[in-house]
């Protein structure tokens, strides 16, 4: 294992622990479907995720998800090791697959808690893992993008 790696791997552990704690957070004062408005654009919010991304296909049941998030979760973790460019976008996604696996697991469905809207136009309601998992996403585009540019 790269020396380096280690530090991504925490990272990782920073991510799964913080979205845990803020769903753990939800959970404990809100019953399911409570709002609390917070800003006039963005709300505080409970709702149990049953599908993946926007709630698709939850007609694929609960085990499916926990099967393929288990591969992501070793998958990813193998990357963190293999690929020291990608390192930083593969640690967001870890700790963001790792957090809603573990809410799979414990819950049956993924907490999602916040929700961000612009007069009636709503965007589906996130979470910290999910917030982690785009982003290292956009980072692996981005370096891809670059990548291709500085080879042309």
């Amino acid at each position: 294992m790269h020396k380096r790696a280690p530090f991504f791997f925490c990272l990782s552990f920073v991510i799964f622990a913080l979205d845990q704690a803020t769903k753990l957070a939800v959970v404990s004062r809100l019953a399911v479907f409570d709002v609390i408005r917070v800003l006039p654009f963005f709300n505080l919010v409970y709702y149990r995720n049953t599908g993946s991304a926007f709630g698709m296909f939850r007609n694929l049941g609960n085990v499916f998800f926990i099967a393929i998030s288990g591969l992501a979760v070793i998958g990813v973790s193998m990357m963190i090791v293999k690929d020291r460019e990608n390192r930083l976008g593969f640690s967001l996604i870890l700790g963001g697959a790792a957090g809603n696996l573990a809410d799979r697991i414990v819950r049956g469905s993924v907490v999602d808690f916040l929700e961000v809207y612009a007069g009636r136009f709503y965007w589906p309601a996130f979470n910290v893992a999910d917030s982690a998992l785009t982003l290292g996403i956009a980072l692996l585009i981005l370096n891809a993008v670059r990548e291709a540019a500085r080879k042309r």
